[in-house]
């Protein structure tokens, strides 16, 4: 008996328990028993939008019901693919749940792509899974940080990458919104190594200013009550906090010097812009929609699979480095633990500087 945690899709904060038969395991397919994985507001972001961007479709559940994806680690407890052993461990796209089976294609030493028909229309990024005997940016000793970090940090390292492609669009500093973020972490210290003469500029609420600080990460650290006292510079904007009255306030205030406008996560730039007033005109550039998984595609095949992975890891070991000791693992037993977390995470109660992993 497998168990999961369901979602009501059109009412978030109602989540429960569930129990699940496991069917014999099919032709070809593999059986993991999940191991751990993080919760973060990354997943609470799958579950806002996840009919709009099909997240709710990699791990079917009943009608109105949805299962929130995580990242983790998990163990092969049985295999029909002679390709996969069982004992192997793995690392990738999960379910809030126990236990997954996955049909391994493209299988090489460092890992497989999942290639169960349901999962085939979503973006091939997520149906990646890495064998971890040979998985370059494994590291026994901060399995933790690569659940909490790894996908938001991998967000951050694209848009630097997408920055530095179009030249920062002549900007000489990045306001960070949402500057506690893990993503937004991310991003800051890829940039700190990538192009150290474009000034970060984190903007957070007035109680998260400290942990900010104390980062290291940004050269500028303001509330969001200081927005006005952005420096009047040549600027891009990169919006974590999904907050349309902020986002007004940032253009209102930079108004021409504000070159582009990057929206981050899945989330439609009319949701994100829905509040502001319906007759003002948004100073500045339009938002535009930063969806990391087109330009992880895109980058595999500009320079290559291996190339890219060997440019995350080493970014990966720089980011591990600068953010040692500032956050805190908390590691939780049991699904019921994680069905909590995940509702405390959507209240936006949890403290950024503790990052959550559940161990099912």
């Amino acid at each position: 008996m497998a168990q999961q945690v369901h979602v009501t899709k059109q009412q978030l904060d109602q989540a429960e328990l569930a129990d699940v038969v496991q069917e014999p395991l099919g032709e070809g397919a593999v059986r993991l028993e999940i191991e751990s994985f993080s919760v973060t507001a990354n997943n609470v972001t799958y579950a806002v939008v996840g009919d709009g961007f099909g997240y709710w479709n990699f791990f079917p559940a009943p009608e109105g019901k949805g299962i929130v994806p995580m990242w983790g680690h998990a163990e092969v407890i049985e295999s029909n693919c002679p390709d996969v052993a069982v004992g192997e461990r793995v690392y990738g796209y999960l379910p809030m749940g126990t236990h997954l089976d996955v049909v391994p294609g493209s299988v090489s030493p460092s890992g497989f792509v999942d290639t169960s028909a349901h999962r085939q229309p979503m973006s091939p990024i997520y149906n990646q899974y890495s064998r971890l005997a040979a998985d370059p940016e494994h590291d026994p000793m901060h399995e933790g940080e690569r659940m909490i970090f790894g996908p938001l940090f991998k967000t951050g390292f694209l848009i630097d990458y997408f920055m530095r492609a179009n030249g920062w669009f002549g900007a000489e500093q990045v306001i960070l919104t949402s500057a506690s973020s893990k993503t937004a972490m991310g991003l800051a210290s890829v940039a700190s190594q990538n192009s150290p003469q474009v000034r970060r500029i984190g903007l957070t609420s007035s109680g998260n200013v400290s942990f900010v600080r104390e980062s290291g990460l940004y050269d500028e650290v303001l509330s969001y009550d200081d927005v006005v006292a952005l420096p009047q510079e040549p600027s891009v904007s990169v919006d974590f906090a999904g907050n349309a009255a902020l986002l007004g306030e940032v253009h209102r205030t930079l108004q021409d010097n504000l070159k582009y406008s990057c929206l981050v996560g899945a989330t439609h730039v009319e949701a994100r812009t829905s509040t502001l007033a319906s007759d003002e005109a948004l100073p500045g550039p339009p938002p535009t929609l930063f969806f990391a998984p087109d330009h992880a595609v895109a980058l595999f095949k500009e320079v290559g699979p291996q190339e890219a992975v060997a440019m995350i890891a080493k970014a990966w070991g720089q980011f591990l480095a600068s953010v040692s000791g500032s956050i805190r693992i908390d590691r939780k037993a049991g699904l019921e633990a994680a069905r909590r977390a995940y509702l405390d995470t959507l209240a936006g109660k949890i403290d950024p500087s503790t990052g959550i992993v559940i161990e099912p």
